[in-house]
């Protein structure tokens, strides 16, 4: 596989805290991204706003659940436009599109033209979410990689992969090296959102799930090597 999607949640982005934009944080995913792209593998990216607005919670407390998610539309072009700018800084070529087009800012999502961007080596890198209230990111995320054609999703998380229960909570909870998409929906496990799964699962677009911290983990899938989780529908699981 050498086509692939990268989820990553604004709250890996602010750190430990969860908050803001860590330069440190942003810089290690550049290096993942550059090794990616020195070894030829396209790759577009899909940022979360998590980090700087999470539209959710403020509806909780009454806002208006459209005006939230629309803020939080904007926070991942935030995100988005940093991750451009330290991408670009090193050399490495790459687009910025956003759901919703911001004239003089960010371009508006064409997939004809992000896949060409894909196919020529650039970096695509996603925000805005779907341009529609009530979708998460990750739902976008499992859109765009369908439209795209990538060969899977890479979710960056802070475990490990994708286990039985809470590993933080409970220290009994299974890794699985491998699961179903059915498996995720039948257990309810907290992989992505309902209709992201479903999405996934319809399109047969296999998903990994793994440890954002660790090194060189798009190049080793590349090759091969089991990382993380693998979520898709074959039956055998190990």
């Amino acid at each position: 596989m050498t086509r692939y999607l990268l989820k990553l949640s604004g709250e890996a982005l602010g750190g430990d805290a969860g908050i803001g934009i860590e330069p440190q944080v942003l810089k290690h995913y550049c290096d993942e991204i550059e090794a990616a792209v020195r070894e030829g593998i396209q790759l577009a990216v899909v940022l979360g706003g998590g980090n700087l607005f999470r539209g959710a919670h403020l509806a909780q407390a009454g806002m208006d659940r459209v005006v939230g998610d629309r803020m939080g539309m904007l926070a991942t072009i935030m995100n988005g436009l940093a991750l451009n700018d330290f991408l670009r800084r090193r050399g490495i070529a790459s687009r910025l599109f956003s759901a919703v087009a911001m004239a003089g800012m960010v371009d508006g999502y064409q997939r004809d033209t992000a896949q060409a961007a894909m196919d020529s080596g650039e970096v695509v890198i996603l925000t805005g979410g779907t341009g529609n209230p009530f979708f998460t990111t990750d739902t976008a995320a499992c859109l765009r990689a369908v439209e795209l054609g990538v060969d899977a999703i890479l979710k960056a998380t802070n475990v490990d992969g994708v286990y039985s229960a809470d590993p933080k909570k409970d220290p009994a909870a299974e890794r699985f090296q491998h699961i179903t998409y059915q498996q995720v929906l039948e257990q309810e496990l907290a992989v992505m959102d309902l209709t992201a799964i479903v999405l996934c699962k319809e399109n047969a677009l296999p998903l990994v799930v793994f440890d954002a911290s660790e090194s060189r983990t798009l190049t080793r899938l590349a090759a091969g090597e089991q990382v993380g989780t693998r979520v898709d529908d074959d039956e055998a699981v190990s």
